[in-house]
Protein backbone atom coordinates (compact mmCIF):
# COMPACT_ATOMS: atom_id res chain seq x y z
CA UNK A 1 0.00 0.00 0.00
CA UNK A 2 1.41 3.66 -0.95
CA UNK A 3 -0.67 6.74 0.37
CA UNK A 4 0.01 10.50 -0.27
CA UNK A 5 -1.41 13.30 1.30
CA UNK A 6 -1.91 16.54 -0.91
CA UNK A 7 -2.82 19.52 -0.29
CA UNK A 8 -4.87 20.60 -2.95
CA UNK A 9 -6.55 17.98 -5.19
CA UNK A 10 -8.16 18.06 -8.67
CA UNK A 11 -10.78 15.78 -8.43
CA UNK A 12 -13.79 16.03 -11.24
CA UNK A 13 -13.06 19.27 -11.75
CA UNK A 14 -13.25 20.58 -8.58
CA UNK A 15 -10.54 21.61 -6.23
CA UNK A 16 -10.62 19.77 -2.90
CA UNK A 17 -8.49 20.52 0.51
CA UNK A 18 -6.48 17.95 2.49
CA UNK A 19 -6.80 15.10 0.09
CA UNK A 20 -5.40 12.01 1.37
CA UNK A 21 -5.00 8.97 -1.65
CA UNK A 22 -3.99 5.48 -0.98
CA UNK A 23 -2.53 2.92 -4.04
CA UNK A 24 -2.05 -0.76 -4.35
CA UNK A 25 -0.62 -2.73 -7.31
CA UNK A 26 -1.04 0.77 -9.38
CA UNK A 27 -4.24 1.76 -9.10
CA UNK A 28 -6.27 3.69 -6.60
CA UNK A 29 -7.69 2.31 -3.21
CA UNK A 30 -9.01 4.83 -1.69
CA UNK A 31 -9.33 9.23 -2.09
CA UNK A 32 -10.65 10.85 1.17
CA UNK A 33 -10.82 14.79 1.64
CA UNK A 34 -10.65 16.87 4.49
CA UNK A 35 -7.90 14.61 6.58
CA UNK A 36 -5.24 15.39 8.30
CA UNK A 37 -1.55 14.35 6.85
CA UNK A 38 -0.85 10.55 8.01
CA UNK A 39 2.86 10.50 9.87
CA UNK A 40 3.53 7.93 6.86
CA UNK A 41 2.28 9.35 3.89
CA UNK A 42 4.53 10.76 1.38
CA UNK A 43 2.97 15.00 1.40
CA UNK A 44 2.83 16.31 -1.66
CA UNK A 45 2.56 20.52 -1.51
CA UNK A 46 0.34 22.50 -4.00
CA UNK A 47 -2.37 21.54 -6.30
CA UNK A 48 -2.11 17.31 -7.41
CA UNK A 49 -3.81 16.83 -10.54
CA UNK A 50 -4.34 13.66 -12.84
CA UNK A 51 -1.62 12.62 -14.70
CA UNK A 52 -1.48 14.08 -18.75
CA UNK A 53 -1.31 12.43 -21.91
CA UNK A 54 0.72 13.84 -24.72
CA UNK A 55 -1.75 12.36 -27.58
CA UNK A 56 0.47 12.96 -30.60
CA UNK A 57 4.14 12.62 -30.56
CA UNK A 58 6.83 12.41 -33.23
CA UNK A 59 9.97 11.65 -30.63
CA UNK A 60 12.54 12.38 -33.53
CA UNK A 61 11.38 15.62 -34.24
CA UNK A 62 13.00 16.81 -30.81
CA UNK A 63 15.99 17.36 -32.26
CA UNK A 64 14.29 20.83 -34.65
CA UNK A 65 13.86 22.45 -31.54
CA UNK A 66 14.69 26.26 -32.07
CA UNK A 67 17.64 25.13 -35.11
CA UNK A 68 14.88 25.41 -37.25
CA UNK A 69 13.77 28.91 -36.51
CA UNK A 70 17.10 30.19 -38.78
CA UNK A 71 15.80 31.80 -42.32
CA UNK A 72 12.55 33.30 -40.66
CA UNK A 73 11.52 29.56 -39.91
CA UNK A 74 10.02 28.84 -42.96
CA UNK A 75 8.49 25.03 -43.87
CA UNK A 76 11.47 24.34 -46.38
CA UNK A 77 14.17 24.61 -43.48
CA UNK A 78 11.68 22.52 -40.95
CA UNK A 79 11.25 19.83 -43.39
CA UNK A 80 14.66 19.80 -44.82
CA UNK A 81 15.87 19.54 -41.21
CA UNK A 82 13.16 16.67 -39.95
CA UNK A 83 14.30 14.80 -43.05
CA UNK A 84 17.77 15.02 -42.67
CA UNK A 85 17.29 14.07 -38.65
CA UNK A 86 14.85 10.73 -40.41
CA UNK A 87 18.17 9.19 -42.57
CA UNK A 88 20.35 9.36 -39.69
CA UNK A 89 18.26 7.61 -37.05
CA UNK A 90 19.40 3.85 -36.69
CA UNK A 91 17.72 1.39 -33.77
CA UNK A 92 20.25 2.33 -31.19
CA UNK A 93 20.40 6.17 -31.54
CA UNK A 94 16.22 6.03 -31.85
CA UNK A 95 16.70 4.26 -28.52
CA UNK A 96 18.49 6.96 -26.92
CA UNK A 97 16.97 9.72 -28.33
CA UNK A 98 13.45 8.90 -27.55
CA UNK A 99 14.14 7.51 -24.15
CA UNK A 100 15.39 11.07 -23.23
CA UNK A 101 12.45 13.05 -25.41
CA UNK A 102 9.82 10.61 -22.95
CA UNK A 103 11.86 11.51 -19.86
CA UNK A 104 11.27 15.00 -20.75
CA UNK A 105 7.30 14.22 -21.04
CA UNK A 106 7.59 12.66 -17.74
CA UNK A 107 9.20 15.65 -16.19
CA UNK A 108 6.23 17.64 -17.84
CA UNK A 109 3.76 15.75 -15.76
CA UNK A 110 2.62 13.44 -18.70
CA UNK A 111 2.46 10.06 -17.88
CA UNK A 112 0.88 8.73 -20.95
CA UNK A 113 2.25 9.30 -24.97
CA UNK A 114 0.66 8.40 -28.11
CA UNK A 115 4.07 8.27 -30.68
CA UNK A 116 3.18 8.75 -33.98
CA UNK A 117 5.34 6.18 -35.38
CA UNK A 118 6.26 6.08 -39.09
CA UNK A 119 10.42 5.43 -39.20
CA UNK A 120 10.13 1.85 -39.57
CA UNK A 121 12.80 0.37 -42.31
CA UNK A 122 16.66 1.50 -43.16
CA UNK A 123 17.04 4.49 -44.91
CA UNK A 124 17.10 2.53 -48.23
CA UNK A 125 13.35 1.37 -47.37
CA UNK A 126 14.77 -2.01 -46.38
CA UNK A 127 13.43 -3.70 -43.20
CA UNK A 128 15.54 -4.55 -40.80
CA UNK A 129 16.12 -8.54 -39.84
CA UNK A 130 13.46 -7.54 -37.29
CA UNK A 131 10.68 -5.42 -39.17
CA UNK A 132 9.53 -3.91 -35.81
CA UNK A 133 13.23 -3.15 -34.69
CA UNK A 134 12.42 0.61 -34.79
CA UNK A 135 9.16 0.33 -32.91
CA UNK A 136 10.54 -2.24 -30.21
CA UNK A 137 13.42 0.56 -29.87
CA UNK A 138 10.59 3.19 -29.03
CA UNK A 139 8.33 0.82 -26.24
CA UNK A 140 12.05 0.27 -25.13
CA UNK A 141 12.80 4.09 -24.36
CA UNK A 142 9.14 4.33 -22.60
CA UNK A 143 9.43 1.84 -20.30
CA UNK A 144 12.97 3.08 -19.53
CA UNK A 145 11.39 6.70 -19.03
CA UNK A 146 8.87 5.36 -16.75
CA UNK A 147 5.75 5.95 -18.36
CA UNK A 148 2.97 4.05 -20.65
CA UNK A 149 3.16 4.54 -24.31
CA UNK A 150 0.56 4.01 -27.10
CA UNK A 151 2.43 3.17 -30.33
CA UNK A 152 0.16 4.27 -32.82
CA UNK A 153 2.30 2.78 -36.16
CA UNK A 154 1.89 4.32 -38.91
CA UNK A 155 1.10 3.47 -42.27
CA UNK A 156 2.46 5.42 -45.39
CA UNK A 157 2.51 4.39 -48.90
CA UNK A 158 2.52 7.48 -51.11
CA UNK A 159 4.90 10.56 -51.41
CA UNK A 160 2.11 12.88 -51.80
CA UNK A 161 -1.33 13.85 -53.37
CA UNK A 162 -1.85 16.21 -56.25
CA UNK A 163 -3.27 17.00 -59.40
CA UNK A 164 -1.45 14.01 -60.59
CA UNK A 165 -2.71 11.73 -58.12
CA UNK A 166 -0.88 10.29 -55.82
CA UNK A 167 2.90 10.36 -56.25
CA UNK A 168 6.18 7.54 -56.04
CA UNK A 169 7.73 7.30 -52.07
CA UNK A 170 11.73 9.20 -52.72
CA UNK A 171 14.10 10.10 -50.67
CA UNK A 172 13.83 9.86 -46.86
CA UNK A 173 10.42 8.87 -47.67
CA UNK A 174 11.85 5.22 -48.19
CA UNK A 175 11.87 4.75 -44.56
CA UNK A 176 8.93 5.56 -44.03
CA UNK A 177 6.46 3.06 -46.45
CA UNK A 178 5.67 -0.75 -46.05
CA UNK A 179 4.89 -2.65 -49.74
CA UNK A 180 1.02 -2.18 -49.00
CA UNK A 181 -1.22 -2.04 -45.96
CA UNK A 182 -1.80 -5.57 -45.87
CA UNK A 183 2.02 -5.71 -45.44
CA UNK A 184 1.87 -2.86 -42.35
CA UNK A 185 -0.83 -5.20 -40.63
CA UNK A 186 0.97 -8.10 -40.95
CA UNK A 187 4.00 -6.35 -39.50
CA UNK A 188 1.94 -4.21 -37.21
CA UNK A 189 0.76 -7.77 -35.86
CA UNK A 190 4.06 -8.98 -34.96
CA UNK A 191 5.11 -5.92 -32.73
CA UNK A 192 5.58 -7.30 -29.15
CA UNK A 193 4.31 -4.47 -26.45
CA UNK A 194 5.39 -4.81 -22.70
CA UNK A 195 3.59 -4.23 -19.31
CA UNK A 196 1.67 -0.87 -19.19
CA UNK A 197 2.24 -0.28 -23.21
CA UNK A 198 -0.35 -0.39 -26.20
CA UNK A 199 -0.40 -1.09 -29.94
CA UNK A 200 -2.24 1.27 -31.68
CA UNK A 201 -2.85 2.21 -35.81
CA UNK A 202 -1.54 5.52 -37.49
CA UNK A 203 -3.03 6.76 -41.13
CA UNK A 204 0.03 8.97 -42.10
CA UNK A 205 -2.22 11.12 -44.11
CA UNK A 206 -4.94 11.32 -46.93
CA UNK A 207 -2.09 12.15 -48.88
CA UNK A 208 0.03 9.27 -48.02
CA UNK A 209 -2.81 6.69 -47.85
CA UNK A 210 -5.05 6.17 -50.52
CA UNK A 211 -9.45 5.52 -49.70
CA UNK A 212 -8.46 1.63 -50.21
CA UNK A 213 -5.75 1.51 -48.06
CA UNK A 214 -7.60 3.28 -45.00
CA UNK A 215 -10.35 1.11 -45.12
CA UNK A 216 -8.13 -2.01 -44.68
CA UNK A 217 -6.46 -0.23 -42.26
CA UNK A 218 -9.81 0.22 -40.53
CA UNK A 219 -10.53 -3.04 -40.68
CA UNK A 220 -7.46 -4.21 -39.32
CA UNK A 221 -7.08 -1.88 -36.15
CA UNK A 222 -10.83 -2.76 -35.13
CA UNK A 223 -10.01 -6.41 -35.27
CA UNK A 224 -7.95 -6.06 -32.52
CA UNK A 225 -9.57 -3.20 -30.75
CA UNK A 226 -7.06 -0.16 -31.31
CA UNK A 227 -6.88 3.35 -31.42
CA UNK A 228 -6.93 4.56 -34.64
CA UNK A 229 -4.88 8.10 -35.21
CA UNK A 230 -4.53 10.77 -38.45
CA UNK A 231 -3.52 13.72 -39.77
CA UNK A 232 -6.31 15.21 -41.49
CA UNK A 233 -7.15 19.05 -42.12
CA UNK A 234 -3.20 20.33 -41.08
CA UNK A 235 -2.66 22.62 -44.16
CA UNK A 236 -5.39 24.26 -46.73
CA UNK A 237 -3.00 22.55 -49.70
CA UNK A 238 -4.05 19.22 -48.33
CA UNK A 239 -7.95 20.10 -48.58
CA UNK A 240 -7.60 21.34 -52.29
CA UNK A 241 -5.66 18.28 -53.23
CA UNK A 242 -8.06 15.92 -51.45
CA UNK A 243 -11.70 17.71 -53.14
CA UNK A 244 -9.74 17.64 -56.56
CA UNK A 245 -9.02 14.17 -56.98
CA UNK A 246 -11.44 12.27 -54.60
CA UNK A 247 -14.27 14.21 -54.39
CA UNK A 248 -14.45 15.23 -51.17
CA UNK A 249 -12.58 16.78 -47.68
CA UNK A 250 -10.16 14.45 -45.99
CA UNK A 251 -12.55 13.58 -43.22
CA UNK A 252 -15.00 12.65 -45.95
CA UNK A 253 -12.79 9.78 -47.51
CA UNK A 254 -11.81 8.74 -44.38
CA UNK A 255 -15.24 8.40 -43.40
CA UNK A 256 -15.96 6.58 -46.71
CA UNK A 257 -13.58 4.18 -45.51
CA UNK A 258 -14.79 2.92 -42.70
CA UNK A 259 -12.10 4.80 -40.34
CA UNK A 260 -14.42 7.17 -38.20
CA UNK A 261 -15.56 6.18 -35.06
CA UNK A 262 -15.29 5.80 -31.33
CA UNK A 263 -11.28 4.44 -31.53
CA UNK A 264 -10.50 7.36 -33.94
CA UNK A 265 -8.74 10.16 -33.54
CA UNK A 266 -8.47 13.63 -36.30
CA UNK A 267 -4.98 14.86 -35.27
CA UNK A 268 -4.78 18.76 -35.75
CA UNK A 269 -8.26 18.71 -37.90
CA UNK A 270 -7.31 22.61 -38.30
CA UNK A 271 -8.88 23.71 -42.28
CA UNK A 272 -12.68 21.67 -41.61
CA UNK A 273 -15.91 22.51 -42.49
CA UNK A 274 -19.28 22.18 -40.69
CA UNK A 275 -19.93 18.99 -42.28
CA UNK A 276 -16.59 17.48 -41.00
CA UNK A 277 -17.45 18.93 -37.66
CA UNK A 278 -20.62 16.90 -38.17
CA UNK A 279 -19.20 13.59 -39.32
CA UNK A 280 -16.56 13.79 -36.32
CA UNK A 281 -19.60 14.57 -33.92
CA UNK A 282 -21.73 11.84 -35.03
CA UNK A 283 -19.15 9.03 -35.30
CA UNK A 284 -17.89 9.56 -31.79
CA UNK A 285 -14.46 10.29 -33.12
CA UNK A 286 -12.04 12.68 -31.28
CA UNK A 287 -9.54 15.44 -31.98
CA UNK A 288 -6.25 15.88 -30.94
CA UNK A 289 -4.76 19.81 -31.06
CA UNK A 290 -0.98 20.69 -30.90
CA UNK A 291 -1.50 24.61 -30.61
CA UNK A 292 2.14 24.98 -30.17
CA UNK A 293 3.29 23.04 -33.49
CA UNK A 294 0.56 24.24 -35.52
CA UNK A 295 1.80 28.37 -34.29
CA UNK A 296 5.51 27.48 -34.93
CA UNK A 297 4.63 25.75 -39.02
CA UNK A 298 1.93 28.93 -39.06
CA UNK A 299 -0.76 25.88 -40.21
CA UNK A 300 -3.55 27.85 -38.84
CA UNK A 301 -5.81 27.97 -35.54
CA UNK A 302 -8.32 24.82 -35.15
CA UNK A 303 -12.09 25.50 -34.48
CA UNK A 304 -11.87 24.20 -30.98
CA UNK A 305 -15.15 26.37 -29.53
CA UNK A 306 -16.92 24.08 -32.77
CA UNK A 307 -15.49 20.57 -31.66
CA UNK A 308 -16.72 21.61 -28.09
CA UNK A 309 -20.32 22.54 -28.84
CA UNK A 310 -20.64 19.27 -30.99
CA UNK A 311 -19.81 17.27 -28.31
CA UNK A 312 -16.03 16.00 -29.73
CA UNK A 313 -13.86 15.43 -26.99
CA UNK A 314 -10.65 17.65 -27.74
CA UNK A 315 -7.20 15.94 -26.23
CA UNK A 316 -3.72 17.20 -26.60
CA UNK A 317 -0.09 16.74 -28.17
CA UNK A 318 2.85 18.36 -28.46
CA UNK A 319 3.71 16.81 -32.20
CA UNK A 320 6.89 18.19 -32.78
CA UNK A 321 7.93 19.21 -29.75
CA UNK A 322 8.61 22.67 -29.95
CA UNK A 323 8.04 23.12 -26.51
CA UNK A 324 6.87 20.44 -24.17
CA UNK A 325 4.25 21.19 -21.67
CA UNK A 326 0.87 20.94 -21.74
CA UNK A 327 0.14 23.86 -19.46
CA UNK A 328 0.99 25.90 -22.63
CA UNK A 329 -0.67 23.68 -24.53
CA UNK A 330 -3.89 23.96 -22.81
CA UNK A 331 -4.39 27.69 -22.45
CA UNK A 332 -3.35 28.01 -25.91
CA UNK A 333 -6.77 26.26 -26.97
CA UNK A 334 -8.34 28.57 -24.88
CA UNK A 335 -6.37 31.89 -26.02
CA UNK A 336 -6.37 30.84 -29.59
CA UNK A 337 -10.06 31.20 -29.22
CA UNK A 338 -10.09 34.03 -27.73
CA UNK A 339 -7.77 35.95 -30.71
CA UNK A 340 -10.41 34.85 -32.89
CA UNK A 341 -13.53 35.09 -31.33
CA UNK A 342 -12.69 38.51 -29.56
CA UNK A 343 -14.19 36.89 -26.20
CA UNK A 344 -12.99 35.27 -23.29
CA UNK A 345 -13.97 32.60 -21.41
CA UNK A 346 -15.13 30.09 -24.14
CA UNK A 347 -13.22 26.92 -22.34
CA UNK A 348 -13.19 26.95 -18.91
CA UNK A 349 -9.90 26.01 -16.73
CA UNK A 350 -11.76 22.52 -15.56
CA UNK A 351 -12.42 21.67 -19.55
CA UNK A 352 -8.78 22.23 -20.37
CA UNK A 353 -7.33 20.03 -17.88
CA UNK A 354 -9.89 17.56 -18.79
CA UNK A 355 -8.51 17.85 -22.07
CA UNK A 356 -5.10 17.28 -20.94
CA UNK A 357 -6.19 14.47 -19.30
CA UNK A 358 -9.01 12.27 -19.13
CA UNK A 359 -9.36 13.15 -22.52
CA UNK A 360 -5.80 11.95 -23.85
CA UNK A 361 -5.52 9.14 -21.51
CA UNK A 362 -9.04 7.56 -22.93
CA UNK A 363 -7.42 8.83 -26.72
CA UNK A 364 -4.75 6.15 -26.27
CA UNK A 365 -6.68 3.66 -25.30
CA UNK A 366 -6.32 3.99 -21.71
CA UNK A 367 -9.99 3.94 -20.25
CA UNK A 368 -8.98 4.08 -16.41
CA UNK A 369 -6.91 7.01 -16.07
CA UNK A 370 -6.98 10.03 -16.20
CA UNK A 371 -8.85 11.05 -12.90
CA UNK A 372 -8.27 10.76 -9.14
CA UNK A 373 -11.34 8.01 -9.06
CA UNK A 374 -10.88 4.79 -6.92
CA UNK A 375 -10.08 1.68 -9.50
CA UNK A 376 -8.10 4.16 -12.08
CA UNK A 377 -4.21 3.79 -12.38
CA UNK A 378 -2.74 5.65 -9.61
CA UNK A 379 -1.16 8.66 -11.56
CA UNK A 380 -0.62 11.38 -9.77
CA UNK A 381 1.63 14.96 -10.36
CA UNK A 382 1.95 17.68 -7.96
CA UNK A 383 2.27 21.59 -8.92
CA UNK A 384 3.57 23.95 -7.04
CA UNK A 385 1.30 27.08 -6.11
CA UNK A 386 4.19 29.09 -4.59
CA UNK A 387 6.58 29.59 -7.67
CA UNK A 388 7.17 33.00 -9.16
CA UNK A 389 4.47 31.97 -11.51
CA UNK A 390 1.72 30.69 -9.33
CA UNK A 391 2.74 32.59 -6.09
CA UNK A 392 -0.38 34.22 -4.49
CA UNK A 393 -2.97 31.61 -6.12
CA UNK A 394 -5.19 30.48 -4.09
CA UNK A 395 -6.64 26.96 -3.49
CA UNK A 396 -9.98 27.71 -4.88
CA UNK A 397 -8.52 28.38 -8.02
CA UNK A 398 -5.39 26.35 -7.87
CA UNK A 399 -7.05 25.01 -11.37
CA UNK A 400 -6.64 28.27 -12.92
CA UNK A 401 -3.59 28.66 -11.89
CA UNK A 402 -2.02 25.55 -12.79
CA UNK A 403 -3.82 25.65 -16.44
CA UNK A 404 -3.45 29.82 -17.24
CA UNK A 405 0.09 30.22 -14.56
CA UNK A 406 2.02 27.02 -14.70
CA UNK A 407 4.36 25.90 -16.75
CA UNK A 408 6.41 22.28 -16.37
CA UNK A 409 8.99 24.12 -13.78
CA UNK A 410 6.59 24.00 -11.57
CA UNK A 411 6.02 19.83 -11.46
CA UNK A 412 7.86 18.61 -8.48
CA UNK A 413 6.27 15.16 -8.68
CA UNK A 414 5.06 13.17 -10.73
CA UNK A 415 3.87 9.09 -10.37
CA UNK A 416 3.26 6.92 -13.18
CA UNK A 417 1.01 3.84 -11.67
CA UNK A 418 2.08 4.17 -7.83
CA UNK A 419 5.82 4.32 -9.01
CA UNK A 420 7.34 7.67 -8.04
CA UNK A 421 9.50 8.72 -11.55
CA UNK A 422 9.71 12.43 -10.76
CA UNK A 423 10.69 13.67 -7.44
CA UNK A 424 12.17 16.93 -6.54
CA UNK A 425 11.82 18.14 -10.09
CA UNK A 426 14.18 15.39 -11.02
CA UNK A 427 13.84 12.39 -13.27
CA UNK A 428 14.55 9.44 -10.95
CA UNK A 429 16.56 7.78 -13.42
CA UNK A 430 17.34 9.60 -16.41
CA UNK A 431 19.39 12.81 -16.35
CA UNK A 432 17.52 14.59 -18.98
CA UNK A 433 19.25 17.40 -20.17
CA UNK A 434 22.61 15.69 -20.64
CA UNK A 435 20.79 12.80 -22.43
CA UNK A 436 18.91 14.72 -25.03
CA UNK A 437 22.12 17.12 -25.72
CA UNK A 438 24.15 13.96 -26.23
CA UNK A 439 21.40 12.30 -28.42
CA UNK A 440 20.93 15.49 -30.51
CA UNK A 441 24.49 16.19 -31.46
CA UNK A 442 25.34 12.74 -32.06
CA UNK A 443 22.48 12.98 -34.62
CA UNK A 444 22.88 16.75 -36.39
CA UNK A 445 26.86 16.91 -35.93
Amino acid sequence: MTGWWCEYAAIDGAVHRGVTITARNGRFTAIDADTAPSADATRLAGLTIPGLANTHSHAFHRVLRSRTQADRGSFWTWRDMMYAAATRLDPDTYHRLARAVFAEMALAGQTAVGEFHYVHHQPDGTPYDDPNQMGHALLAAAEDAGIRITLLDTLYLHGGLDAGGYQPIEGPQRRYADADAEQWAQRVDNLSPGTNQLIGGAIHSIRAVDPDSIAMAAESTRGFGAPLHAHVSEQRSENDACLAVLGGTPLTVLDRSGALGPGFTAVHATHVCADDVRRLSSSGSTVSMCPTTERDLGDGIGPTLDFAEAGIPIHLGSDSHATIDHFVEARSIELHERLRSERRGLHTAPELLAMATVNGQRALGWQSAGRLAVGDRADLVAIRLDSERTAGSSGEHAIEAAIFAATTADISTVVVDGTTVVADHHHRRVDVGAELRASIEELLT
